[in-house]
């Protein structure tokens, strides 16, 4: 494993589509016998902050196109701002697309609202150009968008990689996007630090007709109804980060700080912002929960049935939503937790996203 996790933060958050020079990276770490440490530090890991370190990427290090595996860090990485097409797990998808590619994905969609993932052609394309970009790189350097956003919601680290080329460090993520095999990918927000250099590679893939935006490419054909709604939900949590700047009762709860925020707004008012993750309707209450880190959620209490059912919560099942209200303690025997207790639907604010099909 080859690692560094560098103490200053980086200057300026906009900076280009390539990283620092590669000679300004920090001397990499070595155990005693002189041999790259082979387990992961967790310390190093969760320190807060916008750059990650530089890696030895896996013998294998390409899963797909948008995730890939390094030494040091278990389990693989979720590259961000970009969402390739899936590759074929299974040789009956295979076989399906092969024969008759739109009834395939009729039959994937099926009664979906929203669009899904599946295997297709460009997948596997987009897994062919990842390894092609990384092939031959030593090290990647990787990066976070967010320094308070570590992992995401099943614990995977989130980053932008970076390979030297040409002497200077070039982004996978950016270049991904450019030559069409993924669109801008916004569902969980918009780039803080690239959305420009994001935004003009799609338009050059786009007018290029590169990839998934070749009218003869096999992927999934539907990607002005995706970015509809990605965008939609991009919007929403933008004006929610725009609201929040200088205070700190606005939390995201998906930042690794959330629940120690909470926690010293104990009894104060807040607004909080995620993704809803689970509503279940007990006896005398209805209680929604929002996702947090990996394994933590955040449960907003509606005790007032006519409350709950103005609020129209339970129609953006993993969608996100913000909520306004007072952080109170809730124990029962051995459990404990901090919720907010929704007693208007005022107090719930919800995107506005585009009519599903």
């Amino acid at each position: 494993m080859l690692c560094a996790s560098f103490a200053l933060a980086l200057a300026g958050c906009d900076r280009g589509a390539t990283a620092e020079s590669p000679g300004r990276s920090s001397t990499l770490p070595q155990s005693r016998d002189g041999q790259a440490p082979s387990a992961e530090a967790p310390s190093e890991l969760e320190r807060e902050g916008l750059i990650i370190g530089e890696y030895r990427l896996s013998t294998e290090p390409v899963i797909d196109g948008d995730t890939i595996r390094v030494e040091g860090i278990k389990g693989s990485l979720r590259l961000l701002s970009i969402d390739t097409e899936e590759r074929f797990h299974g040789k009956s998808d295979r076989v399906a697309a092969a024969e008759d590619f739109e009834a395939y994905l009729r039959r994937k969609r099926g009664q979906a609202t929203r669009p899904r993932k599946t295997g297709t052609p460009m997948g596997e394309e987009a897994s062919e150009f990842a390894k092609s970009f990384f092939e031959g790189a030593e090290v990647v350097r990787l990066e976070r968008d967010d320094p308070k956003k570590l992992r995401g919601n099943f614990g995977r680290v989130l980053a932008y990689a970076f390979v030297s080329k040409n002497g200077k460090w070039t982004s996978y993520n950016v270049e991904c996007v450019r030559a069409g095999m993924s669109p801008y990918f916004t569902k969980y927000g918009y780039s803080h630090r690239f959305h420009n250099q994001l935004s003009h590679a799609e338009a050059e893939a786009r007018e290029a007709q590169r990839g998934i935006w070749s009218p003869e490419a096999k992927g999934y054909g539907d990607y002005d109804e995706r970015k509809a709604w990605w965008d939609a939900r991009a919007d929403f949590i933008r004006t929610f980060e725009h609201e929040a700047s200088g205070r700190d009762d606005y939390i995201d709860l998906t930042r690794w700080d959330a629940e120690q925020t909470l926690e010293e707004h104990l009894e104060r008012e807040v607004t909080v912002l995620s993704t809803v993750d689970r509503i279940r309707r007990f006896k005398k209450l209805v209680r929604v929960t929002l996702t947090m880190k990996k394994g933590k959620t955040f449960p907003i209490i509606f005790f007032d049935e006519e409350a709950f059912e103005q609020s129209n919560v339970s129609a953006y099942a993993k969608e996100p939503i913000r909520v306004r209200g007072v952080v109170s303690r809730y124990e029962k025997g051995s459990y404990r937790t901090l919720q907010i207790v929704v007693d208007s639907a005022s107090q719930v604010t919800l995107p506005k996203l585009p009519a599903s099909d």
